[in-house]
């Protein structure tokens, strides 16, 4: 069995959630299983840090997770059309990953959250493929010959899975972000799946 690392970074649940949609699809296709993962948060070094596990949800993501997967799909919220530093900060630390070529060839994708329909979701997704880039992982989009991708009138990219959360944080996924979200997963895994996995 295959694994596609997910690994995300959730401040109120959006991102968390929508990770948990891009799961499902990635274990739509045969022989391949999601590994979920998220970061911690980062503060200034005068405040506390996190525990080494959260209290709930997904674990804290490991360099070796990025290492043992066949394929990756990041997710952060939007940070001022940019990923949140919390993955800023653990795409920063795989240095000795880049430097043995670790994630050479693996496809990678992204999703992101945004309170607004206009709230840099493209920049943001854009903004986590450039590390992946430089890895040298193949970047996955979502075509349009999805229907859905035509169709939204709420989150959904080319650039990848996307939600439009409310700027109360209180919309939830709709079902054309759902059916993106399982799309991009499913492309990811089929794709790893292609390229012997």
């Amino acid at each position: 069995m295959s694994e596609i690392l997910i690994v995300y970074y959730s401040r109120n649940g959006a991102v968390a959630q929508l990770a948990r949609h891009v799961a499902r699809g990635v274990e739509e296709v045969s022989g391949m299983r999601a590994r979920l993962r998220s970061v911690p948060p980062v503060a200034p070094v005068t405040q506390t840090a996190q525990p080494p596990e959260p209290d709930e949800g997904a674990p804290y993501a490991t360099l070796a997770d990025l290492r043992e997967c066949a394929g990756i799909v990041i997710g952060s919220p939007t940070r001022f059309g940019n990923m949140a530093a919390p993955m800023k900060h653990f795409l920063d630390s795989t240095g000795a990953e880049w430097a043995s070529g670790a994630l050479v060839g693996k496809p990678a994708a992204f999703f992101t959250s945004t309170a607004t329909m206009h709230g840099g979701q493209e920049t943001t997704l854009a903004s986590m493929m450039l590390p992946l880039l430089h890895h040298g992982a193949l970047i996955v989009g979502i075509p349009f010959t999805e229907p859905e991708l035509n169709a939204t009138t709420t989150g959904g990219t080319p650039y990848g899975a996307s939600h439009v959360a409310g700027v109360g944080g209180d919309r939830p996924i709709s079902g054309d972000e759902r059916t993106l979200a399982h799309t991009l997963g499913r492309r990811v895994a089929q794709i790893a799946a292609k390229l012997g996995a």
